[in-house]
């Protein structure tokens, strides 16, 4: 839990270098603040808003959330072998 405090703290400390804010991201994408900050720390997953803070800060979303994409192929991959999706 520390090391998601601090990945999310770290985030939001890079927008604001970047001119940019958690706020910002949700004014631009038209959700709730609420949701951006969920996302970013990790107990919401959203696409949309991890690809615009990545590209906020001229990133991409798996290096900024490597927990999140480093097993995906692994179970792309699962699903198809096991003929499902």
């Amino acid at each position: 839990m520390r090391g998601e405090i601090q990945q999310h703290e770290g985030i939001k400390m890079a927008l604001r270098v970047a001119g940019s804010s958690l706020a910002q991201v949700a004014r631009e994408l038209d959700v709730l603040t609420t949701t951006v900050a969920s996302v970013c720390r990790g107990s919401k997953r959203s696409r949309r808003i991890e690809a615009r803070i990545a590209e906020i800060l001229s990133t991409t979303p798996d290096l900024l959330w490597p927990d999140r994409y480093e097993s995906e192929p692994t179970r792309i991959l699962s699903r198809v072998a096991s003929g499902v999706g």
